[in-house]
């Protein structure tokens, strides 16, 4: 794709940014070649802006590892080892790495995100498409997030978790804000939230559940520990623990939202190891046995 003075300046790009384009370009560029110009001349943010203007491509790179400043890509990025930025990576379709990845400020995809070892981002974290390690996610901001995640080990998020289909996590979640998934969520260990937890689907978790705001599933919630929320517990089906069920001063706990009254026996069933304080909706089971 040739990018003309006329073509940009119908994006409306700062005058800055256009001044330099006309000083180092002025008969026009090659789309790639104008991102890289772009990242070599220190302008990162320029060039994640004219991706964002421009879209993707169906160019693909593939090296054996990456170690850069910063890489602003129109296409797939395939990298068989490491992929090891200072700033930003900016791709505008899948990224996949044999090894590990990790950014200085944000990790940005247009689709999937795959990786074989640990994802680590110190700004925030986007994809397109799905996002899977087979190591651990960790990132210093948010974590947004348009299909499915997959993590072996912990995901870690610094500020909110967004989900537009389901999360399959071996380990451990732990997020310094909210949580919201499109699909069900499942964690091998903890669920720790800072503010509040919504999942469409089910929510389970192999320890503890402790959500700082309100605690909701559209189906049901199930913990191998205590299921705790400074807010209301709201569950659309069965509510499960072999510890405790405890809701926020003043707030109630809620099972079988979503399901008739007389179904409540078999599909709205709560079970702990005490009757909930503020239990509303549901049917009281006693302990749970398995």
């Amino acid at each position: 794709m040739e990018l003309t003075k006329q073509f940009i300046k119908t994006k409306q790009p700062c005058a800055d940014g256009f001044r330099w384009f006309l000083r180092h370009h002025q008969e026009g560029s090659n789309y790639q070649d104008l991102l890289d110009a772009l990242v070599n001349a220190g302008r990162v943010n320029d060039a994640c802006w004219l991706l964002d203007q421009f879209g993707p491509t169906n160019e693909s790179l593939t090296v054996d590892h990456i170690s850069a400043s910063a890489i602003v890509f129109a296409g797939s990025l395939q990298v068989r080892g490491n992929i090891d930025v200072d700033s930003i990576v900016h791709v505008g379709r899948r990224i996949r790495s044999g090894g590990s990845i990790t950014v200085g400020e944000a990790l940005v995809s247009g689709d999937d995100i795959r990786c074989e070892g640990h994802i680590r981002s110190q700004g925030k974290l986007v994809s397109g498409g799905g996002l899977k390690a087979g190591w651990g996610i960790e990132a210093s901001e948010s974590i947004t997030v348009k299909s499915d995640l997959q993590a072996a080990w912990d995901v870690r998020c610094g500020v909110r978790l967004s989900l537009g289909g389901q999360a399959s996590v071996g380990r451990d979640v732990l997020v310094e804000g909210s949580v919201e998934c499109g699909k069900s969520l499942v964690a091998g260990g903890r669920l720790v939230a800072v503010d509040n937890v919504h999942a469409s689907g089910g929510i389970s978790a192999g320890a503890e559940i402790d959500c700082g705001g309100h605690l909701e599933a559209g189906w049901g919630i199930k913990a191998g520990g205590a299921i705790q929320a400074r807010g209301a517990i709201r569950s659309g089906e069965s509510l499960s623990t072999f510890e405790t069920i405890r809701a926020g001063a003043g707030y109630g706990v809620f099972a079988g939202l979503n399901v008739q009254m007389e179904a409540w026996e078999s599909s709205a069933r709560v079970c702990a190891m005490e009757k909930p304080n503020g239990l509303m909706s549901g049917w009281w089971a006693g302990a749970r046995d398995v």
